[in-house]
């Protein structure tokens, strides 16, 4: 392939800092304590991580608040150990992927004191500020964080905006000062070495709040075609955008490489199929298997060469998928390897959320005072508000909620799972005893060993990379079969959706070759007949 790019045969790791390794028992994560791992991510067979922001910031949305872009956050360490940290990755061969933040900042950061000062104040335009409407809000824009978007300022009788957390004030990117500061933000990163960003909420830049539009306004390819221009352009980086609304034909305008804008974008599509049509992510559904199959298809195949895709089952915002849509209790070692197999075999760059790779689990509460995310607080207030049942709430909580991804890594069987030698910031999921690091590397079977294979699969057999996809149709429904085909060669990909038993018959398929990689063990495939344990999947190649 001409013009290959290191990014698209990479398999990035995802970093939650606050909850991977506590260096200093303070019970919350941090630098130093990611730098001791990373002999361990070096054997996992990683490219990149995807570092969650490390900036100063007073934590209303765990560092989706920025006081301070060029500074780190005092309970993560010093900007030396974050040197460091770039340092030591990079011998290993592992970049490291900053989480740009653009869409707005905390309410701490010296820009926004300065604007409240007043609205003759030089940078009170570097947000948005409107006049009250009949005496209140200017419109009708909700945060996602529950409530109106708009907060009244009591000293000079405006309201600005903020989509989020009140304390998250938005940036106004139709002032060309603000986009200057942040490609300066953006080069002062890249001249320490990033090897790229993850862009928080960046189709929302371009909103245009008068007229109620939030993501993707017309400004948006513009503004990201300047900061192409302006910063990144120049360097072999990735560049991941977050886009919660985007259509394949949306992605090829956002990672098309003659656009000049991002490698890829995370598209949420499959993400949203538990939830119910018309309501928010809390109202639950039972997952449509084959609902799933032709939303994942569609998106292997409707980029074709204009885009690059993005694979992920987990991030820092979702909740674990072995506990989501697989079976974490008979089955998690079964139904976790499933997920690894069926997504990393796919087309486009992988991502992997600390602890996926050992099989973590959700950890339910009991109790809203357990919850430490400011999203599902806010939304269970606003629902008891509403006359919705306790237990019904909970419930979503425990399905949906972003506290189940943030719990510790669990690293060995020892006190707090070898996290901290503290009192955890959040809780250690119980389980830690028998789910943890050390449990998994010593056995051969674990699903830390399945996850390596599949880099190392990724790593040497340009099919996975480049082949063609093609889903298998006329199968039951709780089966997900695709090829894939390259200079050739034919790969076929199998997983049995459901913890039931699946009776398969594929007479034209015949007798499969060899196996690339199963998640139990089995002397051949015959298509004639085949009967499917729970959560089986495998690759073999096709004669």
């Amino acid at each position: 392939m001409n013009n290959t790019k290191w990014w698209q045969t990479a398999v990035i790791y995802q970093i939650y800092p606050r909850s991977f390794q506590d260096s200093d028992g303070d019970g919350i994560g941090d630098l130093r304590g990611i730098i001791t791992r990373l002999d361990y991510l070096e054997q996992l067979g990683i490219t990149a991580i995807w570092l969650s922001p490390v900036y100063k910031s007073p934590n209303d949305d765990n560092g989706y608040d920025i006081s301070d872009y060029q500074d780190i956050m005092t309970e993560f360490g010093t900007m030396d150990d974050m040197d460091e940290l770039i340092e030591q990755a990079r011998q290993r061969n592992i970049r490291i992927i900053m989480d740009l933040v653009v869409n707005h900042t905390s309410d701490e950061h010296p820009w926004f004191i300065e604007a409240r000062t007043g609205k003759d104040n030089p940078y009170r335009d570097y947000y948005i500020w409107r006049d009250p409407v009949n005496g209140g809000v200017p419109n009708s824009l909700r945060s996602t964080f529950s409530g109106p978007a708009w907060e009244l300022d009591e000293v000079s009788g405006q309201y600005f905006l903020h989509l989020f957390s009140r304390r998250q004030p938005d940036l106004n990117w139709e002032n060309s000062k603000v986009r200057q500061e942040v490609w300066d933000m953006m080069n002062f990163w890249l001249d320490k070495g990033v090897g790229g960003f993850r862009m928080d909420v960046i189709d929302l830049v371009g909103k245009i709040p008068d007229q109620e539009i939030t993501g993707n306004g017309p400004k948006l390819h513009e503004y990201l075609q300047e900061m192409n221009r302006e910063t990144f352009g120049a360097h072999d980086v990735l560049t991941v955008g977050e886009t919660w609304g985007a259509t394949p034909e949306a992605a090829k305008l956002y990672s098309n490489p003659d656009r000049k804008e991002l490698s890829m974008v995370f598209q949420f599509e499959h993400i949203g199929l538990d939830q119910q049509d018309g309501g928010e992510k809390w109202d639950l559904k039972p997952l449509d298997v084959c609902e799933l199959k032709q939303v994942l298809a569609k998106w292997q195949t409707e980029l074709g060469d204009e885009g690059w895709n993005s694979l992920f089952w987990n991030n820092h915002d979702l909740p674990r998928i072995v506990s989501r849509w697989g079976n974490d209790k008979q089955y998690r070692v079964q139904s976790a390897k499933m997920f690894a197999i069926l997504l990393h075999l796919m087309k486009g760059t992988p991502y992997i959320y600390q602890g996926e790779e050992l099989g973590m689990t959700n950890y339910p509460i009991q109790d809203i005072s357990e919850a430490q995310d400011i999203e599902a607080i806010n939304m269970y207030h606003e629902r008891i508000g509403q006359g919705h049942a306790k237990e019904a709430i909970i419930q979503s909580i425990n399905a949906k909620g972003r506290d189940n991804a943030r719990t510790p890594m669990q690293w060995d069987a020892t006190s707090n799972g070898g996290f901290t030698t503290g009192e955890p910031w959040l809780p250690v999921h119980p389980n830690y005893m028998e789910i943890n690091m050390e449990a998994n590397l010593n056995d051969p079977d674990s699903v830390f060993h399945c996850y390596r294979k599949l880099i190392e699969l990724r790593k040497n057999n340009p099919i996975v990379v480049w082949g063609d996809f093609e889903l298998v149709t006329g199968v039951p429904d709780q089966v997900f079969m695709y090829f894939r085909r390259y200079e050739g060669q034919t790969w076929l990909v199998t997983a049995n959706f459901s913890g039931e038993p699946i009776t398969l018959e594929l007479p034209e398929l015949g007798l499969a070759g060899e196996f690339i990689i199963c998640n139990y063990s089995r002397d051949d495939v015959d298509f004639k007949q085949l009967q499917l344990r729970p959560y089986e999947a495998f690759a073999v190649v096709l004669a």
